[in-house]
């Protein structure tokens, strides 16, 4: 294997070990434009239990992905969003969302859901 070969596995494991995960994309990707409450990405995502959705975002702001911010209000309002370091994934955020635009029809065709 050359160095180039050994240096992209490298990197692409590092990212995966941020981003690797059924969830963590699909969060980012509802945070990208705004702060969200807990609630409103429960809401936007069914299909994730609220104990796995509790532990993705836990991981994310302990790798400086996310932002938790609490507030002092009755109830207690919890939001999370992006931290500057996590705004460096926008632009993979949306060749994700290009490549699966261009390619949708295929996925749907082979059965993948």
């Amino acid at each position: 294997m050359s160095q180039e070969q050994t240096e992209g596995t490298i990197f692409v494991q590092t990212t995966l070990k941020i981003l690797g995960g059924k969830w963590k994309i699909l969060i980012l990707w509802h945070l990208k434009d705004e702060a969200r409450r807990f609630s409103e990405l429960k809401r936007r995502m069914p299909e994730i239990t609220e104990k796995m959705l509790i532990q993705q975002l836990r991981e994310l702001e302990k790798d400086g992905i996310v932002n938790r911010k609490v507030y002092s209000d009755v109830p207690p309002k919890v939001e999370y969003s992006f931290t500057n370091y996590g705004k460096s994934l926008e632009p993979v955020l949306k060749a994700l969302c290009e490549w699966g635009q261009e390619h949708l029809e295929r996925v749907k065709f082979n059965g993948i859901d």
